[in-house]
This record gives C-alpha cells, sequence and structure tokens, in this order.
C-alpha cells in the first residue's frame, strides 16, 4: 500500500472511483462539479474531505493510487469454469 493510498478512507476511494482518475486535476474537476448537486450533509463532508486530500496530493502520488474497477463477472466465469 503506498503512502498516498493510505490517506484515503474506502469511501473516498469508492467516491473517487466514480469518477474520471485518469488525473488528478481532472478528477478535482469533477467532484467540485457534482458538489453543486450534493444535498445530503454526510456526502457533502465526503466530497470535502475527499477534496482536501486530493489537493495535497503531488500528481507522482496520485499516480500511484492506481484505481482499478473490479469485475465481478469476470471472477465468477473464472470459477465456473474452474480456472
Amino acid at each position: 500500500m503506498t503512502i498516498a493510498l493510505d490517506k484515503f478512507s474506502a469511501e473516498e476511494l469508492n467516491l473517487m472511483s466514480i469518477f474520471d482518475t485518469a488525473d488528478r486535476e481532472i478528477l478535482r474537476d469533477d467532484l467540485v462539479t457534482a458538489l453543486h448537486d450534493v444535498y445530503e450533509p454526510d456526502m457533502i463532508e465526503l466530497f470535502g474531505s475527499t477534496l482536501e486530500k486530493l489537493d495535497s496530493l503531488t500528481n507522482e502520488e496520485f499516480a500511484e493510487l492506481g484505481f482499478y474497477i473490479a469485475d465481478d463477472d469476470l471472477f465468477m466465469e473464472e470459477d465456473a469454469f474452474g480456472e
């Protein structure tokens, strides 16, 4: 686990993963844009803490996060075939 990854909670990582994570600035802009449509206090807090931590990262640290999307269907197919 990288140092940068240790900065984020599971909820913050999950939030970021639903947006474009190819670039730190793009992700930040997407989060700020989406925040305009968030009204639940807990979600506003989650967006805020995520943005704060994201802003504290360098581009190199952000690149270390390595966002991956798990494909449950792929794992189920592999299990069904004994692979």
